[in-house]
């Protein structure tokens, strides 16, 4: 290949290589500028469809504006036909709220029902540790708090009814009088025909309506449009806060409670866990939302017609314990023109709900709100322990001093009949050979009667009588379990510290577990604990006491010693500290008042009184019951022999 043919293969390369590479540029450049119009076509389109739509939208808005505003209309109107203008107009209306405040308590009212929805108590806190306890308590949840009355009147050819919860009152606000405050709030049913409820808190100190509202239901020119009726519905619900340390201790003091007209006691549903209901269908005087130390209670001055009473219990961490709510009948005739009630808020304090009383100047027994026990029970808490306690507290600032007082004065009341039982245990106890010998003397079963009657000489000649180390312990039982009722119930403890517990009303915890012990808690309460020891102490002393005169409490030591002391330890772990203090120290003056008779009373004057007692009954002339308790016991004896006898011949 020639020099020029080389020379034009590159020129040819070379040109071909340069139109290739400019060909490309120009691609590109062409591919850039078609994107550019195609976006700029399509932001275009973009923009007629936008201001296609916004004039499509801008020309339909009048048409629905229309159609909400005649929808609206429609809807108004029918409200209107329904309920009329003025109750049409107190559906809609904005609520207001109101507050009236004493001493005692702070009550917030809303214009929506006319009702109360926030109750404060200005004396009393949450628990809370100790430095942190400045929340009041609150008895009213806003969120749950309802009442309504419920009534028919005429409409036309039909009855409307009326639930006073779904309207907005209509207020002028509080009025402050001579000694008390005034709230009215009134609902127009229709032209010039008025429900009237007028609220007055009362300023005075006065125990009786300290915690107490008047709460007055007024018809103004309502009978006329009345429907036929022989009741109005009262419904009242509301869900209570949980107040105490102990969610299980203060839910079983929970409850809700009722009175019958002219009933001494009151009655309740129980201190259910779950859910419960109770339909009450003769007159109630009163309903109750009750708590370990605080009340709501609900008081008609000419009484319920009936009651539909029931509550459900919140879950434990809720920080709520019960949600009642109580459907009541007001009874109502055509010339009836309103109700006259109150509403106690407070707490359930013996000195306040004692001095509570109808218009009359009547108990309603308000005072049984606290559980202090039966008839025989109460009647030691309320006469005896309840005037001593508020004696006491007057001069003592501590109450941990003063139960240790009241511990005492008890054992001394009951001294005399812990001695008598002594002595009949160390009577027993002398006479143990004697009724050794009777045992070996008749081993077999035919003899028992005999037996019986022997140790029945025994006893009489010794003077012994076989109750007499039980009678007086079934004396004291009364008194001992009428301290058992008062404590968990006395609101005094509530928050009163004494040595390590906050607060003697609640357990007082040393100890926090990190679990859980089935019927034992998360907790180790010291008082209590302190308590169970002091139980297998005093246990173990009156086991040696009584294992030598009766052979038959060697088989229950393990009960007597140990097993009762335990069961208190997983039982009363979460009772209030306050109590297991008083069991402690009751415990620990009952040791030291047996050693103090056991170093006075020995067993060789016992038994030299013994003698000398059997030498004056020798002499002694029987009684005729004497005579016939021994008459009848030969004749079992004979007829024990008879049917020995009769077996024996039959095996024959």
């Amino acid at each position: 290949m020639d020099k020029k043919t080389i020379i034009g293969i590159v020129l040819m390369a070379a040109i071909f290589i340069g139109y290739v590479m400019y060909s490309s540029k120009q691609q590109a450049e062409y591919q850039e500028y078609m994107e550019q119009v195609q976006a700029e076509e399509v932001a275009k389109a973009e923009a007629e469809q936008a201001a296609a739509a916004a004039q499509q939208a801008a020309a339909a808005v009048p048409a629905d504006s229309i159609q909400m505003a005649t929808a609206a209309e429609q809807a108004v109107n029918r409200e209107i036909e329904m309920y009329g203008e003025t109750l049409s107009a107190a559906r809609n209306a904005e609520a207001a709220t109101y507050t009236m405040s004493n001493d005692y308590l702070t009550v917030d009212f809303t214009t929506q029902g006319g009702m109360m929805s926030k109750v404060t108590l200005e004396e009393y806190t949450k628990y809370a540790p100790k430095d942190e306890r400045n929340e009041k308590v609150v008895l009213y949840d806003p969120e749950s708090a309802k009442f309504d009355m419920e009534f028919y009147v005429k409409r036309g050819f039909n009855n409307l009814k009326v639930n006073t919860a779904e309207y907005v009152f209509q207020s002028e606000g509080v009025r402050k009088e001579n000694g008390c405050q005034r709230l009215s709030m009134r609902l127009e049913v229709s032209a010039g025909a008025y429900v009237v409820y007028e609220y007055v808190l009362y300023d005075e100190k006065n125990p009786s309506r300290d915690y107490m509202l008047d709460f007055n239901v007024k018809f103004d020119n309502l009978s006329p449009i009345m429907a036929q009726q022989s009741t109005v519905g009262v419904e009242w619900s509301n869900r209570t806060y949980q107040n105490e340390r102990s969610y299980k201790n203060e839910n079983m003091y929970t409850t809700l409670s009722y009175r019958l007209p002219d009933d001494e006691d009151v009655e309740d549903l129980g201190m259910s866990e779950g859910e419960t209901s109770e339909y009450i269908e003769e007159p109630v005087n009163w309903v109750a939302f009750r708590q370990q130390y605080f009340s709501q209670a609900f008081i008609a001055h000419d009484n319920f017609a009936y009651a539909n009473s029931g509550f459900t219990t919140e879950e434990a961490g809720s920080g709520f314990l019960k949600h009642y709510t109580s459907k009541m009948g007001l009874t109502y005739t055509p010339q009836t023109d309103g109700y006259a009630m109150s509403i106690y808020c407070g707490p359930n304090k013996y000195a306040i709900l004692s001095k509570v009383v109808d218009p009359n100047g009547e108990s309603i027994a308000m005072e049984r709100l606290i559980p202090l026990g039966g008839w025989l029970i109460g009647w030691f808490n309320r006469w005896i322990v309840i005037p001593v306690f508020d004696f006491l507290s007057k001069y003592i600032a501590s109450f941990g001093v003063i139960i240790l007082i009241l511990t005492i004065l008890v054992k001394a009341l009951i001294f005399p009949l812990t001695y008598k039982s002594y002595l009949s245990t160390a009577k027993m106890r002398v006479i143990k050979p004697e009724m050794d010998a009777l045992n070996e003397k008749y081993p077999r079963q035919e003899d028992a009667m005999k037996k019986q009657q022997e140790m029945m000489n025994l006893y009489k000649k010794a003077g012994i009588n076989p109750m007499g180390g039980c009678i007086p312990m079934l004396i004291q039982l009364p008194l001992l379990w009428a301290l058992f009722r008062f404590f968990p119930a006395s609101i005094e403890l509530r928050g009163e510290p004494f040595l390590w517990a906050d607060d003697l009303s609640s357990y007082d915890s040393v100890l926090n577990l990190p679990f859980t012990i089935p019927f034992y808690g998360d907790h180790v309460s010291l008082f209590c604990l302190l308590m169970a020891i002091a139980m297998v102490g005093f246990s173990y002393f009156s086991y040696q006491q009584n294992s030598a005169s009766q052979p038959q409490m060697a088989g229950m030591k393990f009960m007597m010693v140990y097993m009762m002391p335990a069961m208190m330890l997983f039982w009363f772990n979460d009772y209030a500290s306050g109590l297991c203090y008083y069991y402690l120290v009751s415990q620990i003056i009952t040791m030291i008042q047996m050693t103090a008779i056991r170093r006075f009373v020995d067993d060789g004057k016992i038994r030299a009184i013994m003698e000398r007692n059997a030498s004056k009954q020798k002499n002694k002339k029987k009684s005729k019951f004497q005579l016939r308790y021994e008459e009848l016991m030969r004749q079992q004896e004979e007829m024990m022999r008879q049917q020995q006898q009769a077996k024996g011949g039959k095996r024959k």
